[in-house]
């Protein structure tokens, strides 16, 4: 047998490899979920989190840093996938009209649906404003998602997001209008994932308009020592 004839089996056994880390993954992740809001942040402890996966602490650590970015991982999945839908949005289009789009279609998505269709990752997040912990992580989650965006919109602009502000703004102004909206309505008490993305685009509508609207007004503030 040559190495050619060699490379599907090594294949497929690298494929069951990545298969069971995924599912190994996701196993902790949802284990953590579901500890947290059981018996609490402060109350849960790593090794629980192991056990209920079924799997070693040393298999933990090489997953996650910690218990809070493992009942977060939802966020870094779907963060992923709004930059994933960013990547295929055409070069032409305006950049924060390409971000609306993206968040549009991980909302919207009825082939795989988003951590928002389900009950426990919603009333995880509305504890990140509770828990100190639990905000550093998602924070830190959320930082990385949006550093991927701006590489994303800069390489289209075919500039360096260190000298051209462009895409950073972009990214911080549509994050922030998504995040805010995410965690009003992890924290009320109706609505469901079509409310949700209903709401998200009332919010980019919102900061579109804004934008208009400051631009006709002409209200840009004085330059430093005018009146």
């Amino acid at each position: 047998m040559n190495g050619n004839e060699a490379t599907p089996v090594t294949g497929a056994v690298e494929d069951r490899r990545r298969r069971r880390s995924r599912m190994t993954r996701q196993a902790l992740a949802q284990a953590a979920v579901e500890l947290i809001l059981e018996h609490g942040l402060a109350a849960v402890g790593v090794d629980a989190i192991a056990d209920r996966a079924d799997v070693t602490r040393r298999t933990f650590s090489r997953h996650f840093s910690g218990k809070e970015d493992a009942a977060l991982d939802f966020t870094r999945a779907d963060g992923d996938r709004i930059n994933a839908a960013l990547r295929e949005r055409p070069a032409d289009e305006p950049l924060l009209v390409s971000y609306r789009a993206a968040v549009r279609s991980w909302l919207t998505d009825a082939e795989r649906p988003a951590w928002h269709g389900r009950p426990e990752p919603r009333a995880l997040l509305a504890l990140v404003d509770e828990e100190p912990a639990l905000f550093a992580a998602y924070e830190r989650i959320k930082a990385d998602a949006q550093a991927e965006s701006v590489r994303i919109l800069a390489e289209r602009l075919g500039t360096d997001p260190a000298k051209d502000p462009r895409p950073g703004i972009v990214v911080e102004a549509g994050a922030g209008a998504l995040s805010t909206v995410l965690r009003l309505w992890a924290r009320g008490a109706d609505g469901g994932p079509e409310d949700l993305a209903a709401k998200v685009d009332r919010a980019f509508d919102v900061l579109l308009e804004e934008a208009v609207l400051g631009s006709r007004r002409g209200t840009h503030p004085p330059a430093p020592g005018k009146p």
